[in-house]
């Protein structure tokens, strides 16, 4: 099942978030099994020509695992490039209210729906689909709007409530740091403000994300009601094996030595 249906129908997916811009990162991911990458441009000095790298990398592994793009921005002009590259869909940070999301929906979409232009590329296999991807775009396109801001907080029911957006992600660190309480995850405003924005989601029959590390983050997240989740980002994977890896020659040396 395609991961925008899996997501409309409210079925849980597992997605690993990737910020290094060696395409072995995104086919590794595929290999693995995950249901979906995202590619992070926002915070990254990731490029649109690494997203299509990675792109192909993702659809190479032929898995099934699918390609989201974290975009730098709610701008038309960078998610019809991002779109074109022949991704499944596109994540939006810091959309304030329900105007932004309208217009983030309107953005992926081809007229009469929205304003995205139409042009030839990896998405209609350049140009040699242009007709049926066209024609299918509108409704295949996976969209999901970020809540991290106090704003978006505040606007969350009518964000969520938008036509042609597929679901929610909180950003923790984000939201956390803009409602005065960076990083306080298990204080009771912060877990008061996630019930707020699942149920949100979950009223309009849409589904909720969020990026968790590390066992009980995710099961404590899952329990929350979350929809679907990055289980961590490729630098943290990396980081935590490899310190990992690090100590237990040390102490194998220690006890050795000792």
């Amino acid at each position: 099942m395609a991961l925008v249906d899996t997501l409309r129908a409210r079925e849980s997916a597992v997605g690993n978030w990737l910020s290094l811009r060696d395409p072995a990162v995104a086919e590794i991911s595929a290999e693995l099994g995950f249901d979906f990458v995202v590619l992070d441009i926002e915070h990254t000095t990731n490029t649109l020509e690494t997203v299509v790298d990675m792109a192909r990398a993702t659809d190479a592994a032929g898995s099934g695992t699918e390609a989201i793009v974290r975009l730098p921005w709610n701008d038309p002009v960078v998610i019809k490039r991002v779109l074109d590259t022949g991704v499944a869909g596109v994540m939006s940070p810091m959309v304030d209210d329900a105007d932004d999301a309208r217009a983030f929906v309107e953005a992926t979409r081809y007229p009469p729906d929205g304003n995205r232009g139409v042009a030839g590329g990896r998405a209609s296999r350049y140009g040699l689909e242009m007709d049926e991807y066209v024609q299918e775009a509108n409704e295949r396109v996976l969209t999901v709007a970020q809540v991290e801001t106090e704003s978006g907080f505040e606007h969350v029911e009518e964000i969520a409530a938008v036509d042609g957006l597929d679901g929610l992600f909180l950003g923790p660190a984000d939201l956390s740091a803009n409602l005065g309480m960076y990083g306080e995850y298990e204080s009771e405003p912060f877990l008061d403000a996630v019930d707020r924005v699942v149920e949100a989601a979950h009223a309009e029959d849409k589904p909720v994300a969020t990026l968790a590390f590390g066992r009980e983050e995710i099961e404590r997240y899952v329990d929350l009601g979350f929809d679907f989740m990055m289980v961590g980002t490729d630098t943290s994977h990396l980081m935590g094996g490899a310190a990992t890896s690090k100590a237990t020659f040390e102490e194998a040396v220690a006890d050795r030595d000792g």
